[in-house]
């Protein structure tokens, strides 16, 4: 036996012995997770800093102070998530019990991205947590310190058999797909996807694929432009660029591209200060083959500002492009980096057809002062999500689903949609042994008049009010009855009550 069948084994027999099922146990799990990021805070920051030469301010805003709010939502909603979800029932089963009830898939692998190496891991293993699953946990191979704090720390804080940690590269990874799973999460991008995917599929694993693309942001011309280029900005160039939701191009008419090319420059000097390499708010590439990658794609092009490059330390100055030719070479392909084009169109109608005739977006943005103009981009195009007015932050809102669609992913996460990735809706319904004649419905043999009758139980839809309103005459009507056959004694039992009253003063007559 292999080592990755070893250890989907031993998650498969932790999970088989029903440990994790416990919400008592869940809720220890994530307990102890919550201590380790407490506990670890600074170990966490200094192999991401290592990694991606972060800031700790800037990884802790970036990928812990999240997940405190993730883990705190889960031990808090946790209980309710995880109860029976009753369901409406048709006439003939008005006396049978009906629910939903959400219950762990079993062994589930989550695989990690090196552009949040951290947060990317430990946010889906919350939820899987919670749902009660055994998980394998495979961070990217690519953030080599953070890959190696979390196959140390997990194993310290949480049930070393339900949740194992594998480290390795691309070799390890597919010998990991080879092993059957019950759910798959992948961060990354689409060529892996697809191989993640088709390893899924021998065993008709569902995925949930996270996988980015190239996300489009338009700036209408009845727009604060030094407000929508602040944030647009932060949006781009936090991480050095390396977000999977930033904006990757911006769509404006022609005669507002010089200035918000100015408003950008601002709002860099503003965050970076003269010398953005020094700036130790300011990320570098991720490593050298990421860094020439995108010196490619800038070939050729117009350079409006930065373009300034260092490959001994990765670094890449915030560059913008003007007059960008939707053919060009940085067009075809998520940029996942700090390189802005800039596409002009004459109105959000070439927009949106812009916009449409490419593959689906993980997000995409709308600057306007017209809230109606940015409902019409949502009502006439298709992403992941959408944030108007900013940048980035519909996926910091853990009540909004977090995924993409067609080829930028499937599947949705964070929150209480975390929970529901994780868990199977098993539908049930309990009836008892009584009441045998109104099933003849069903049984043979068949005629019309069952038939009616069947259309009658379960196609016919009552209004509500008019239904409530006759519960109240046959209710009427049957308190009517009571009064009348016991009106003596409840006539007495009125006089008692009225003196009792009077003498305590609280009536007067």
């Amino acid at each position: 036996m292999d080592r990755m069948q070893q250890v989907v084994g031993r998650a498969r027999a932790a999970f088989n012995s029903g440990r994790s099922r416990a919400l008592e146990f869940r809720m220890q799990q994530l307990k102890a997770l919550k201590q380790m990021v407490q506990e670890k805070e600074k170990v966490i920051l200094a192999a991401i800093r290592a990694d991606l030469h972060k800031s700790e301010p800037n990884a802790y805003c970036h990928e812990i102070l999240s997940l405190l709010g993730e883990l705190a939502l889960a031990m808090d909603k946790l209980k309710s998530w995880a109860a029976p979800q009753p369901v409406k029932k048709n006439l003939l089963t008005m006396r049978d019990e009906a629910y939903v009830f959400p219950e762990p898939l079993g062994v589930v692998l989550i695989i990690g991205a090196w552009n949040y190496p951290f947060a990317l891991i430990i946010q889906p293993l919350i939820g899987a947590i919670a749902a009660g699953n055994a998980v394998v946990v495979k961070p990217s191979e690519i953030s080599w310190n953070t890959s190696q704090l979390l196959a140390d720390l997990l194993p310290q804080y949480l049930d070393q058999e339900l949740y194992p940690v594998v480290t390795g590269g691309v070799s390890e990874t597919t010998e990991l797909l080879t092993q059957r799973f019950d759910h798959i999460l992948y961060t990354g991008n689409s060529t892996v996807g697809k191989i993640v995917m088709a390893a899924a599929a021998k065993y008709l694993t569902p995925v949930t694929l996270e996988l980015g693309g190239k996300s489009p942001c338009y700036i209408d011309t009845d727009c604060d432009l030094a407000v929508a280029c602040r944030r647009i900005t932060w949006g781009k160039y936090m991480n050095c660029g390396q977000t999977c939701i930033a904006p990757d191009y911006i769509l404006c008419n022609p005669s507002i591209q010089s200035s918000v090319v100015e408003n950008i420059k601002a709002a860099l000097q503003e965050f970076y200060g003269e010398d953005v390499k020094s700036s130790p708010d300011y990320e570098r590439i991720i490593n050298k083959r990421h860094f020439r990658r995108i010196l490619g794609l800038m070939e050729g092009q117009t350079i409006a500002h930065g373009g300034e490059v260092d490959e001994a330390s990765c670094f890449i100055a915030p560059t913008i492009l003007t007059d960008v030719s939707p053919e060009s070479k940085v067009m075809e392909e998520e940029i996942f980096g700090p390189v802005l084009p800039i596409v002009t169109v004459n109105n959000v109608d070439e927009a949106i057809e812009f916009i449409n005739r490419r593959e689906k977006p993980l997000a995409l943005y709308v600057f306007s002062n017209s809230k109606k103009l940015i409902k019409r981009v949502i009502s006439e195009t298709s992403s992941g999500g959408v944030t108007g007015n900013d940048v980035i932050m519909h996926y910091l809102l853990s009540t909004l689903p977090f995924g993409g669609v067609g080829k930028s992913g499937m599947g949705a996460y964070h929150g209480k949609h975390s929970f529901e990735t994780f868990s199977h809706h098993r539908s049930c319904l309990i009836k008892d042994l009584k009441m045998e004649s109104t099933n003849k419905l069903r049984y043979p043999p068949g005629s019309l008049k069952k038939v009616n009758w069947a259309k009658f139980f379960l196609l016919k839809r009552f209004n509500r009010g008019r239904v409530g309103l006759v519960v109240l005459v046959l209710l009427g009507i049957v308190a009517a009855l009571v009064l009348k056959s016991h009106q003596s004694v409840l006539k007495r039992k009125a006089l008692l009550i009225v003196l009792a009253v009077q003498r305590l003063g609280w009536l007067s007559v």
